[in-house]
């Protein structure tokens, strides 16, 4: 058996090299589509770190009546705590911090410090700022829940509106970009399957003398199947080598530049992090995609 298997493997080789250059283009589709399906999943990557980064700064912020007393509002803030099980953690900020923050962030601001100069007194509110565990839908349940329960008469306004809009459109944009990739990705699929169905067919038609050779001496149906099979095979298993090569050294050489957008983000921590599922995404979808493409060639081609 293992003799039978060696002569098959000699065979597509064989082959793969009697069609080098058409064997070549098959890799070479199959490398683009994977590495765009690549590209999906670093992306995904990417937008899950951001959207994580949002939702962990300040989702609500509900201000108190100017002149609401401290303890009443510190009261407030250990009955929010127990308001929902998506609230993590609250956080108060008094009216003279809240200047002092808003001073420091616009301090090279002219135009603003001035103004709060001719205000003359404190014009911030007290606050509370909740964090929350969950999704942005669950942002206006909590701020329903802070505008009517017994301290609603203590509270002046709830925001929320700019961080639930922010993470909406994070949401938007990476559901679009996947739909986009997606959609290529079907079709690169399809592309790379025509050419690898393509490349196995000129194989077969250039070892008719051989096929029927094996066919005189009573080969088996998969000893004449085998070599094309292989061959399909060995197209995936060679984008892969190329694609987990290139992913790698991408996300090396791209990292540091990525950090500076998305400060905290280490895309080549993330590939090593998470590699064995680009090895099984790849890995799966090159010999997946050569070993469909060989079998339906040579089960329309091969009269066996």
């Amino acid at each position: 058996m293992l003799t039978n298997f060696k002569r098959i493997f000699n065979f597509a080789l064989n082959d793969f090299g009697r069609n080098k250059g058409i064997s070549i283009a098959a890799i070479f589709v199959l490398v683009v589509t994977i590495m765009l399906v690549t590209g999906l999943v670093f992306f995904h990557g990417m937008a899950g770190y951001l959207t994580a980064q949002i939702q962990d700064k300040i989702d609500i912020t509900a201000y108190f009546k100017d002149g609401s007393a401290e303890e009443d509002i510190l009261n407030v803030k250990s009955q929010i705590l127990n308001l929902s099980p998506n609230i993590k953690n609250v956080e108060y900020v008094s009216k003279n911090q809240a200047l002092t923050s808003f001073s420091e962030k616009h301090k090279n601001d002219t135009a603003l410090s001035d103004a709060l100069q001719e205000v003359g007194n404190n014009p911030f509110l007290p606050s509370l700022n909740i964090t929350t565990t969950g999704a942005p839908q669950q942002y206006e349940e909590i701020s329903n829940i802070l505008q009517t329960s017994d301290f609603s008469k203590l509270i002046d306004k709830v925001d929320f509106s700019q961080k639930k809009d922010t993470i909406e459109k994070v949401y938007s944009i990476t559901s679009n970009v996947n739909m986009f990739g997606v959609a290529l990705s079907a079709i690169l699929i399809l592309l790379a399957i025509l050419v690898v169905f393509n490349t196995i067919k000129l194989g077969i038609e250039n070892s008719k003398e051989e096929i029927s050779t094996m066919r005189l001496v009573g080969a088996s149906d998969w000893f004449v199947r085998g070599p094309f099979i292989i061959q399909g095979i060995f197209y995936g298993f060679t984008a892969f080598v190329i694609c987990i090569l290139i992913s790698g050294f991408f996300a090396f050489f791209i990292s540091p530049k990525i950090s500076v957008v998305l400060p905290g983000f280490d895309m080549f921590n993330y590939f090593l992090t998470n590699l064995w599922i680009f090895v099984l995404i790849q890995l799966g979808f090159g010999i997946a995609v050569g070993t469909i493409s060989a079998f339906f060639v040579v089960k329309k081609y091969l009269d066996i």
